[in-house]
């Protein structure tokens, strides 16, 4: 096949350059039930889906065993009624930290710590003194065992702790919270290079706000968007806006450096009387886990329109609905899954917005997986040149394309050059710009399938 020229390489290279890294997918995996499966079998299933991200809410023996070699990376969080004594006594988080993390580190990929959960939220309380002390000492017994380079320490807000969220360019955290909690932990963060943990539930602004917040723009559907009429940026999700009222909240006290992650975000199949939007399809629509919008628009996007080049790295809410969680009804239906690891909701509920490919390439996804394909609008010309430089300088496995190969057919340059592209793509890791090539390529969220071809999805 005939290579690129230097030209169009570098067309490709700098347009490649241009394109943010792509977002992440985790869960979070909670375990406030009597009727889960143990836990060797969820990491089972957490494999199958493609999962590569989970979070926790203690931090388990049995759990963090069995994510021992699985190659899921796993944040382990310090629970709030040992915040007081890690806050307090440096030999408890010394203690903690070698029982809980040097133990079964690296094993177990673990990669941050959350410092409790929700502890930074409405209001103070008498626990939220001990957050910040808490980080600082958990960091101090990490440091003394060389692993603070590899493992992070931040602890999870609520977004409530913003005091205006409103426009989103208008975002700010609660004026008696700020110089007390707000900056102390914004300045360990910086000081530590770690990142703010944010959970984050348009669910519950669409409940509150029903009459004036359109349901489409809270599921990520198409929609006209919302003007923000502080800094005119159009809004196409509720999400976006309340993740850019955080990025607001920081900027507005100088911590623009800072990145963020959200921490938890879902959307529940069933609530109550007054739950507006709690139901199945829009549990569905929102947050399935091959094909929703939240996963889609994560995967194949970019940042938020404050933050464009930053990318957006989110654990949905939650694996298993949880029968024992108090409250209304909703708590207990964030669930991915039912306990016997059947899908909830159903995904043929799912709303399809990805790109199509008419000429046959995509079929239902079965893990949280991205591919790469090319597009069958594209110029020919121009995929020819995409898949010259694959199968050329890229690297690109085309054998299985060969006459006789396992891909050959159908014999289509659009086929071929999606699985050049593809091969590309994951031979660099999925790195930012690596589908791209000069504009006719897509990131997809559903497995390719043409004919009998198995397209990789790693090497």
């Amino acid at each position: 096949m005939a290579s690129l020229s230097f030209f169009s390489f570098l067309i490709l290279f700098l347009s490649a350059i241009a394109v943010s890294d792509a977002g992440s997918v985790g869960i979070n995996y909670g375990r406030v039930a009597d009727n889960l499966p143990p836990p060797d079998k969820v990491v089972q299933l957490l494999k199958s889906q493609g999962v590569a991200k989970v979070k926790i809410f203690d931090s388990d023996s049995a759990v963090l065993t069995a994510l021992a070699n699985s190659g899921i990376s796993v944040v382990v969080c310090l629970p709030n009624e040992q915040l007081a004594s890690a806050a307090n006594d440096q030999s408890f988080s010394d203690g903690w930290v070698q029982a809980n993390i040097a133990k079964y580190y690296p094993a177990t990929k673990i990669e941050a710590i959350a410092i409790g959960n929700e502890v930074i939220a409405e209001n103070i309380t008498d626990t939220t003194k001990f957050v910040v002390p808490a980080m600082k000492t958990i960091q101090a017994s990490l440091v003394k065992l060389k692993l603070d380079s590899n493992i992070k320490v931040s602890t999870p807000v609520a977004i409530s702790c913003l005091g205006n969220s409103y426009p989103a360019s208008a975002g700010s955290f609660k004026p008696d919270q700020v110089q007390s909690t707000i900056i102390p932990m914004l300045d360990f963060l910086r000081k530590t290079g770690s990142y703010l943990m944010v959970n984050v539930y348009p669910f519950f602004a669409y409940k509150d706000n029903s009459k004036t917040i359109s349901l489409d723009y809270s599921l990520f559907k198409d929609n006209p968007g919302v003007v923000d009429s502080g800094n005119g940026l159009r809004y196409k999700s509720l999400f976006e806006a309340q993740v850019d009222a955080v990025y607001a909240a920081m900027s507005a006290l100088t911590y623009d450096d800072l990145k963020l992650v959200v921490t938890e975000i879902g959307w529940p199949s069933a609530g109550d009387a007054g739950e507006v939007g709690a139901s199945q399809d829009n549990a569905a629509a929102y947050n399935a886990p091959t094909n929703g919008n939240l996963v889609r628009r994560v995967l194949t996007g970019n940042g938020t329109p404050l933050r464009p080049n930053d990318p957006l790295n989110v654990y949905i809410f939650a694996l298993f609905n949880e029968n024992q969680k108090p409250g209304p009804t909703s708590e207990r239906n964030y669930g991915l899954f039912y306990p016997n690891e059947q899908r909830s909701p159903p995904a043929s509920n799912v709303n399809q917005t990805a790109p199509v490919n008419n000429g046959g390439g995509v079929s239902k996804a079965t893990s949280w997986q991205t591919w790469c394909m090319a597009s069958p609008n594209a110029e020919a010309e121009e995929l020819q040149e995409g898949l010259d430089y694959a199968c050329g300088e890229g690297g690109a496995d085309y054998g299985p394309i060969q006459p006789n190969g396992a891909c050959y057919n159908p014999n289509s340059l659009v086929a071929h050059a999606s699985y050049a592209y593809n091969s590309y793509y994951q031979k660099k890791a999925r790195v930012s710009g690596s589908c791209f090539f000069s504009g006719t390529a897509y990131v997809s969220t559903q497995r390719p399938s043409f004919g009998n071809c198995q397209f990789p999805t790693g090497y």
